[in-house]
């Protein structure tokens, strides 16, 4: 809780998404968990390397000297507890605010999310982001990033993909059905919001950080804002209508929206460099020139389908059934 009694915005991310671990995880893979956990041990005062979500991870972290309370960061880890000390020894070394963990050696912690009240959880592991999903928990796999993170730039830039991501994916089904009488379906639909998606209650939380900041703001000229917030979308008029309004239904806000209309969206967001882009297509997350990290939320129509991140082989809803309503409360 907050110092108002609000519940903090929280979050989990696994050592895998906050953590650089090729040399462990190469370890693990080729020579099996006994030597794994020796390796652990002989290197635990050796500082791991920040991973994709680091920046990220630190930056909302550093949102706590606006109130106490504001957000927590929990590890969620496959890590057993005795190879977990490295990671807490380089989340203390890293001055990470971070003190809860969970470690289950060889074992997904996403049943856990609701427990903690978690409206995120980010991991490298494709099969445990995708369980979270399949069960109604907001989860999105960690891919990658080719940019050098500002460290002087203590701003917060999030950008979220529309249908799959905020919303459902009722409009996503439209398109499939019929592309050509999908800007019609959505116009004629325009003052009907959709459903809400895996990561509304996750920008309700960064509206309410928001929300403190703009006050602060009021109360002193100076104040320059940190958080900022993007939506970058493939939909353009006359289906944009329906998004804007979709969002205000729901009682959340943000303060860019990028209507691309079938434009790639590489070139926007290497201008905008968001700390963190949400997408639920792996085709937009996969070009080589995009430097922002990324995140891919497994869910809906677009993702029933087998994939293969040339490590972990999974197969999609595959005809399973998702469920609508999010389990996890914000509030």
């Amino acid at each position: 809780m907050d110092e108002s009694g609000e519940r903090a915005l929280t979050i989990g991310v696994a050592s895998s998404a906050l953590f650089d671990l090729t040399e462990s995880d190469k370890v693990f893979r080729e020579q099996g968990q006994e030597t794994y956990e020796a390796y652990q041990a002989d290197h635990l005062h050796d500082q791991l390397k920040p991973g994709i979500a680091f920046p990220f991870v630190k930056r909302l972290l550093s949102l706590n000297d606006l109130a106490p309370g504001l957000v927590e960061v929990i590890i969620m880890s496959r890590n057993s507890p005795t190879s977990g000390l490295r990671v807490m020894e380089s989340i203390n070394k890293h001055e990470l605010a971070i003190t809860r963990a969970v470690f289950r050696t060889g074992r997904s912690s996403t049943e856990f999310m609701d427990v903690f009240g978690m409206t995120l959880f980010l991991s490298a592991n494709a099969v445990d982001v995708r369980e979270a999903v399949e069960n109604g928990l907001p989860a999105g796999r960690v891919l990658r990033s080719s940019g050098q993170d500002d460290e002087k730039d203590d701003s917060l830039r999030i950008a979220f993909d529309f249908d799959g991501v905020l919303a459902d994916d009722a409009s996503e089904k439209i398109y499939k059905d019929d592309p050509d009488g999908y800007a019609e379906h959505e116009r004629k639909h325009a003052e009907k919001p959709l459903s809400k998606g895996p990561l509304e209650r996750f920008l309700a939380g960064i509206n309410r950080i928001q929300k403190i900041e703009n006050d602060k703001a009021v109360e002193d000229f100076n104040y320059v804002r940190r958080v900022w917030v993007s939506l970058v979308t493939a939909r353009d008029a006359p289906a944009h209508e329906r998004a804007v309004r979709s969002l205000q239904e729901w009682g959340v806000k943000v303060d860019d929206a990028f209507f691309l209309g079938g434009i790639e969206k590489t070139g926007v967001l290497n201008k905008l460099r968001p700390h963190m882009f949400f997408d639920d297509q792996l085709d937009n997350l996969e070009s080589a020139e995009l430097t922002a990290p990324v995140v891919h939320i497994p869910f809906g129509i677009r993702n029933n389908k087998e994939e293969d991140d040339g490590k972990n082989k999974r197969v999609g809803n595959g005809g399973r059934r998702v469920r609508k309503r999010w389990r996890i409360d914000s509030a």
